[in-house]
């Protein structure tokens, strides 16, 4: 079983800045790929940010110059920076990773999304 366990969000002043963690745990052998995305208010949820295991990253337009996605492969967890917030960056953010994980079988890969974490940001 894998979990995935965010923290980090919370109400914040236009310009301001937040960090939001994800952490991944369980049985797990190696994460891939890592991602944030988020859903505003009445809109679907859509990809903010990704961290490939190699340190390769892609960014929604935009929060590109903004948000700074990060990771750490020995805690299997994933970081993003968001300077310069505004209004429109209100959303729930959830944390998603790609996992290859260890069963009794011998290895599994599976998708894992976090509970969701509320970022507000006032005008």
């Amino acid at each position: 079983q894998v979990q995935l366990v965010e923290s980090g969000g919370g109400l914040v002043q236009a310009g301001g800045s937040l960090r939001l963690s994800c952490k991944a745990s369980g049985s797990i052998f190696s994460t891939n790929a890592m991602g944030w995305y988020r859903q505003p208010p009445g809109k679907q949820r859509e990809l903010v940010a990704v961290i490939f295991s190699g340190g390769s990253t892609n960014y929604a337009d935009s929060v590109k110059g903004r948000f700074t996605i990060s990771r750490d492969n020995a805690k299997n967890t994933v970081y993003l920076q968001m300077n310069s917030l505004r209004p429109e960056d209100t959303a729930v953010y959830y944390c998603n990773a790609h996992v290859l994980y260890r069963t009794p079988w011998g290895q599994r890969t599976g998708e894992y999304w976090g509970q969701g974490t509320q970022v507000s940001v006032s005008s």
